[in-house]
């Protein structure tokens, strides 16, 4: 999810992580230089590390979990250890890996400062997206589970932290949320319902109070407002809050912390800027086209916040919304698409690093993919055939060939569309997959945690939710560590070694010390201090650059690292190549 503040696009080959680049300002902080993953990635490791490179040393002290915050959408916030060079790089290490699929959304706060104690001018954010890991692009026969009365939106999240893939889904004539906790294996206990407020037609969730779990957002389009409901942390939830919004709301989207709200009626998108604890300031509204029923956010125009693209039922178009980079928005620009657009998604369809736009067309019967021309416009849409009343699109790797493939809900023929992407944003024709009755919605997403893309689907007339997993060879995803403490003092050798341009340095404290990890030259000169200060028990990486305290490029050579604590003390050796 991006944020509505300064974020960014999103997409594939499992998890990606987009991540959204906007440089400081001269005399306003540092600047971002590189980044890695890249912004957009896609088929990224699910035990990447994040890496960032600024023009300028970073003091490490502000390096924390405060200021260098990690999202993933389905698991929340995550943990993992930071390092830095005290240079101008800074790296985290998750602690556990990515989900499959996942997208993985990092901000940098004004909170990182320079050695010179300059802060960041401005929240920085960027996504990308794990590896899919295997799946045929086929599935198996749908298997049903109940939900509430008029299911509208399914979505897939770890709602309960046990590492499964659940479901959260909105009951329009109940008016009430649906949890169903996931059994590990595609299977789902009974749904737990919470009450929301009226006509409950879609859902979201997202670590909203950034305490590190899942929780859910919904729209409700008889009372005219959201409903917020705070994780306990097990995956129960406490008593929805509710914050009005426009007329008839039809679909939330959270980005980052905020929350974005297509308002059917009143033919706007309501903005609601998150105070930091999952509250949220009153409602902005921008106007759109003619009756909007799908909101998503995205950095559409690669400038390193988070845009809006709005699908607009009764106008036939989709609307765009540029950000100004506060969280406020430009006037709409539109672009046509098939008959009745009901959903809308971005995603990088091509590959090429840009978010481009698919798009749910009812009354046409057909998918609209509009592919993104890098600043926030868009080529004319091409449209592929989908079964009967198509209102739902999702992109996701489905067949585990690294590129971005839809899934469609169609409403009127009680099935799922798959169209396989051919790997530049076309896409080979529809399959389908019977679902249950007036089939509303699809996510997808690892459901019983073989590695691939399962689906999703709420059914409105049937009052359940089908569950499709993926055929394909199971494939050994990599499992999260054991929650260790190391049994001794260690300093590792480096690696890459010999290296160019960087290399990492992992130490290991069996208990909290003073730690100084400092590199010399083969004189015994000091030339940069990697590590200088008290560190709690852990594994540890550092990252050297190359360069020395002030951040210049030194030469070809061998060097010397040294670990000193009160109890232990070894040394290694650095060879740098150029």
């Amino acid at each position: 999810m991006r944020p509505l503040t300064r974020s960014g696009p999103t997409l594939q080959k499992t998890t990606f992580i987009v991540l959204l680049l906007a440089s400081g300002l001269l005399g306003q902080g540092p600047a971002i230089v590189s980044l890695t993953p890249d912004c957009n990635a896609q088929n990224v490791a699910q035990n990447a590390t994040i890496s960032v490179t600024f023009d300028t040393n970073i003091d490490g002290t502000t390096i924390d979990s405060s200021t260098f915050v990690v999202y993933g959408s389905f698991t929340g916030k995550l943990g993992g250890a930071y390092g830095t060079s005290r240079g101008p790089t800074v790296i985290f290490t998750p602690t556990d890996p990515y989900k499959v699929g996942e997208q993985i959304t990092t901000t940098l706060t004004t909170g990182i400062q320079t050695t010179g104690g300059v802060a960041l001018a401005a929240p920085e954010v960027w996504s990308f997206t794990a590896e899919v890991l295997g799946g045929s692009g086929e599935y198996a026969a749908a298997v049903n589970y109940d939900a509430g009365d008029a299911p509208q939106v399914a979505t897939a999240a770890d709602l309960d932290g046990d590492g499964n893939s659940d479901l959260a889904v909105a009951n329009y004539l109940s008016d009430n949320v649906s949890v169903l906790l996931g059994n590990g294996d595609g299977t789902y206990a009974a749904a737990v319902n919470y009450g929301a407020g009226g006509g409950s037609q879609s859902v979201t969730a997202a670590d909203l109070d950034g305490d590190g779990d899942s929780d859910m957002a919904e729209a409700n389009y008889s009372s005219n407002s959201v409903s917020v409901l705070l994780n306990n942390g097990s995956g129960t939830y406490a008593a929805a809050v509710n914050y009005g919004v426009g007329s008839y709301p039809y679909s939330v989207s959270a980005a980052d912390l905020d929350l974005a709200v297509a308002n059917s009626s009143s033919n706007s998108v309501s903005v609601l800027l998150n105070n930091g604890s999952g509250t949220y300031a009153a409602t902005v509204n921008y106007g759109v086209g003619n009756n909007p029923r799908s909101v998503t956010g995205a950095d559409l125009d690669g400038d390193g916040d988070s845009d809006l693209a709005v699908a607009n039922t009764f106008s036939d178009n989709v609307s765009v919304l540029l950000n100004n980079g506060s969280g406020t928005y430009a006037a709409a620009v539109n672009y046509g698409v098939g008959s009745s657009p009901r959903s809308v998604t971005a995603a990088d369809l091509d590959g090429d690093g840009d978010a481009d736009l698919a798009v749910a067309n009812a009354y046409s019967d057909n998918v609209s993919v509009l592919l993104g021309n890098g600043d926030g416009t868009y080529a004319a849409a091409v449209n592929y055939g989908a079964g009967i009343g198509p209102v739902s699109v999702t992109a996701a790797d489905l067949d585990g060939d690294g590129d971005s493939d839809l899934a469609v809900a169609n409403t009127f023929s009680d099935n799922v569309s798959v169209l396989l992407g051919n790997g530049g944003g076309t896409y080979a024709a529809a399959v389908n997959y019977g679902v249950g009755s007036y089939p509303r919605s699809v996510t997808a997403a690892d459901l019983d945690g073989d590695g691939d893309s399962d689906l999703a689907v709420a059914n409105y007339g049937s009052d359940n939710v089908s569950v499709l997993l993926n055929i394909g060879v199971p494939v050994d995803v990599i499992p999260p560590p054991a929650v260790t403490i190391p049994s001794e003092f260690a300093l590792h050798a480096a690696y890459p070694n010999p290296f160019n341009p960087g290399t990492t340095v992992r130490f290991d404290l069996p208990e909290a010390a003073e730690v100084y990890l400092v590199v010399y030259d083969l004189l015994g000169r000091e030339v940069v201090r990697l590590v200088d200060g008290r560190r709690e028990a852990g594994y540890y990486r550092v990252i050297w650059d190359g360069r020395d305290a002030q951040s210049r490029e030194v030469p070809t050579g061998l060097y010397i690292a040294r670990m000193m604590t009160p109890q232990y003390t070894r040394s290694i050796k650095l060879m740098l190549l150029k």
